[in-house]
């Protein structure tokens, strides 16, 4: 299969006021774009992709939300109305350099027909006056703005009387400002920043987690020692004997000790709900953080798994720690200096070097969709399995968290 036949995907959050995701953008490549408005095949068809990237687990509830899909004025002329489901796609389009009216002859008919319009690249908003008051909603880029352009351009879009989605913001300071201003929807690498200031030490509570999250991550570890480092710490005993009797495995007596989830379970599994339940006991942080590090884990364990390549519990743990530092609200140079990771951890996430390093980094630039990033002979079906059953065991551990913590 070459890398045009496959189908490169990967989805990027969208949030309200309150850090919440309320949709996700879908970045493809732009053969996958076409693929996925035009597919006639089942196992690719629209509907079932969308399915795959656009359900959570939020709060405990399983949830779709809708999907953005950049299209462009050529593939429209080209492929007319795109085969989408209307309930579950905004479709978007970027007006740059598109005459006005050449842009509603395009779009009047898609809004007509039920689709949600997004439009995004607007430097002269009143030459496409008839349209904005048509769309769904306009996109804003507020990268590189000072908050007095930042209040400029709300006032500006505010005649239109549209919801504004505010993008490109790469910080928590621009996000807090774009709330103030009223903008209804955020998009950004915000997430991918900590917001404490540099030379912030790790809390003691938070030493704890590390050390748990060491051990766990250290295919040396024995039962004995992983069982005696969870009972320190009541909460994640109780979370993780509610996990395994719940529903999810369907085991033939009641497990009441950790000693007997690790040996029903297997050290592997234990290992992975502990880690999972412990970066969730960091509340106060949006709930995406959690699923994008848990499907970079995954993903990076199932693509070591699929090269052979040992021990692959240490790919899933590279994937986790390398954010961790964004749950813990430090710098991650500071956070690397005070912990006792392994070697080989330290550097793949320092400098993603060595093999660990170098799955991680693949890993990351794929689901950030920077396919430029990735090398020419990579295997893009894989990754792409590999992410999209990444979203699905993420789903899953979220859904079983909040279902132990609810009873």
């Amino acid at each position: 299969m070459s890398n045009q036949a496959q189908m490169l995907l990967t989805r990027q959050p969208i949030f309200d006021a309150h850090q919440k995701v309320v949709a996700y953008e879908l970045l493809c490549q732009t053969d996958s774009v076409q693929q996925l408005v035009s597919t006639e095949d089942d196992s690719l068809s629209s509907a079932a992709v969308l399915d795959a990237y656009t359900s959570i687990s939020d709060q405990g509830e399983v949830k779709r939300v809708p999907a953005f899909i950049a299209l462009s004025f050529a593939l429209l002329q080209q492929t007319g109305l795109p085969g989408l489901p209307k309930k579950q796609v905004i479709l978007e389009f970027n007006l740059r350099g598109i005459d006005p009216k050449e842009a509603l002859k395009a779009l009047v008919p898609l809004i007509n027909e039920g689709y949600r319009i997004a439009v995004s690249g607007i430097d002269q908003p009143e030459a496409y006056a008839s349209l904005l008051k048509l769309v769904y909603l306009i996109k804003v880029s507020v990268a590189d703005k000072t908050p007095t352009e930042i209040e400029a351009l709300r006032q500006d879009m505010a005649v239109w009387k549209r919801p504004l989605m505010a993008t490109h913001i790469s910080d928590y300071e621009t996000l807090e400002l774009c709330v103030e201003h009223k903008f209804s929807l955020f998009q950004g690498n915000f997430l991918s920043k900590p917001r404490a200031l540099p030379g912030q030490k790790v809390k003691a509570n938070q030493v704890v987690l590390i050390q748990l999250l060491q051990i766990l991550g250290d295919p040396k570890a024995t039962p004995e020692k992983i069982e005696k480092l969870i009972l320190q710490d009541p909460v994640l005993t109780y979370k993780l004997l509610r996990i395994v009797n719940s529903a999810a495995y369907a085991l033939v007596r009641e497990v009441e000790s950790v000693a007997q989830a690790v040996v029903l379970l297997g050290l592997e599994q234990v290992r992975k709900w502990a880690t999972v339940i412990s970066l969730d006991a960091h509340t106060g942080k949006p709930e995406e953080l959690t699923r994008n590090l848990l499907t970079r884990a995954h993903m990076c364990e199932l693509i070591a798994k699929q090269q052979k390549r040992q021990p692959v519990s240490a790919y899933f743990m590279v994937g986790m720690m390398s954010g961790i530092h964004l749950l813990l609200d430090i710098q991650q140079d500071e956070l690397l200096v005070q912990l006792p990771l392994a070697d080989d951890i330290k550097q793949a996430i320092a400098d993603q070097s060595g093999p660990l390093g170098s799955i991680l980094s693949q890993v990351m630039s794929y689901e950030s969709g920077e396919w430029d990033k990735l090398p020419a002979d990579f295997d893009g079906e894989l990754y792409e399995n590999a992410y999209r059953e990444g979203l699905r065991l993420t789903r899953e551990s979220m859904q079983a968290l909040y279902e132990s913590a609810a009873h």
